[in-house]
């Protein structure tokens, strides 16, 4: 009587009683799309899709306008987008200067509710269809955003498993944890003020004011962690526009090195 069993004839053996459901799945590299960074597109490939993305960082670290350039990635590649904004604390006309369109845009505020921003997550992505979707945390306390059950992240990555989505939650302290595929880890270095050069000829009121020049941003990648570059540093500079708005209002849009123009934090 034979005892021993090779692994080709156990697997044979579970096919013909059970099919394919016990056959293992082949793991296919997940297909990348750019965050429109070259700096940070050179450490991680890209945002994975299928997969969960969790970029980490305080205010003005940089968090805020990597999320808008890559809408404006997804968005100029016709991809329809979602953001959904927990805190309401998404400016639109910052990320229309990054170059968002926002007919490619679903955004949906949440009025400072997580349960709320939780559930319009779960109904975004298991209705389908969307290339790129967002979830900001970045506003929400950690003591608050750690009570949001494991499960719900668990159900988040099985709901974009196999599909062209790539979900990015931002948020001040790690949430999804195992459930993240990349976890990006954002900081500033340094921080540059300028103040506007006054035309001895105007008679515009002097100012005190002083604007933001630009600063170098640090971005680490803690997952995966593999032999490859990890960390990368770069310098970011402001361009300062005006509205042609009954108000007058200014908005920064920082230049990263590469030239692409993202909003700012």
């Amino acid at each position: 009587m034979k005892l021993a069993l090779s692994k080709k004839e156990i697997e044979s053996e579970l096919a013909n009683r059970f099919g394919s459901e016990f056959r293992l799945r082949e793991n296919s590299s997940a297909e990348l799309m750019p965050t429109g960074v070259s700096e940070i597109d050179r450490i991680t490939g890209g945002i994975p899709r299928g997969a969960i993305t969790e970029i980490l960082g305080y205010a003005s670290s940089g968090r805020t306008s990597l999320l808008h350039s890559a809408l404006a990635v997804s968005t100029a590649r016709q991809e329809v987008c979602a953001l959904v904004d927990t805190s309401d604390a998404f400016d639109a006309i910052s990320s229309a200067y990054a170059g968002t369109d926002f007919d490619q845009l679903l955004w949906i505020r949440c009025g400072s509710n997580v349960d709320h921003a939780i559930k319009a997550t779960d109904l975004v992505l298991q209705s389908g269809g969307f290339g790129f979707v967002a979830m900001d945390l970045g506003d929400v306390p950690s003591q608050q955003s750690r009570r949001i059950p494991l499960t719900w992240w668990y159900r988040f990555r099985r709901a974009i498993e196999n599909t062209p989505t790539a979900l990015v939650v931002i948020s001040r302290d790690p949430n999804p944890r195992s459930c993240a595929s990349l976890v990006l880890n954002l900081s500033r270095e340094s921080i540059e003020w300028s103040r506007p050069a006054m035309d001895p000829a105007s008679k515009e009121i002097p100012t005190c004011a002083n604007l933001l020049g630009g600063f170098r941003l640090h971005v680490e990648r803690c997952k995966p962690v593999c032999l490859e570059q990890r960390e990368v540093s770069f310098e970011a500079k402001s361009c300062h526009n005006k509205l042609n708005q009954p108000d007058s209002r200014s908005v920064i849009t920082h230049q990263y090195s590469n030239q692409t123009q993202i909003a700012g934090d």
